[in-house]
């Protein structure tokens, strides 16, 4: 997706506010966020589905749970709910918006 600069950081610990978001697979049951981009470093199929599912800029997120083992997760997005695998949510960058 164009507009999109920065790789995926499973290590680094950021703020939910930080302009650069953090990964949605890092973010606790209960938090919900704004999607800020979808990583470019995304395979086009891997992005194209995140945006087909509503992972788009804008788009309010929310993790409703896990299971047990931490996969999947699954998040309300757009007034639904998905269920994704951490692999595929580290590809998706968000900013806090509260829990």
């Amino acid at each position: 997706m164009k507009g999109n600069t920065a790789s995926v950081r499973h290590d680094d610990r950021h703020d939910l506010g930080d302009g650069d978001g953090v990964p949605l697979a890092d973010l606790r049951p209960g938090t919900e966020a704004t999607v800020v981009r979808v990583e470019s470093a995304a395979a086009p199929a891997i992005a194209r589905r995140l945006a087909d599912l509503g992972f788009t800029p804008g788009a309010r997120v929310r993790v409703q749970r896990r299971a047990p083992l931490r996969d999947p997760v699954l998040y309300r997005v757009r007034d639904y709910e998905v269920c994704l695998r951490r692999a595929q949510a580290a590809w998706v960058r968000v900013v806090g918006v509260g829990a």
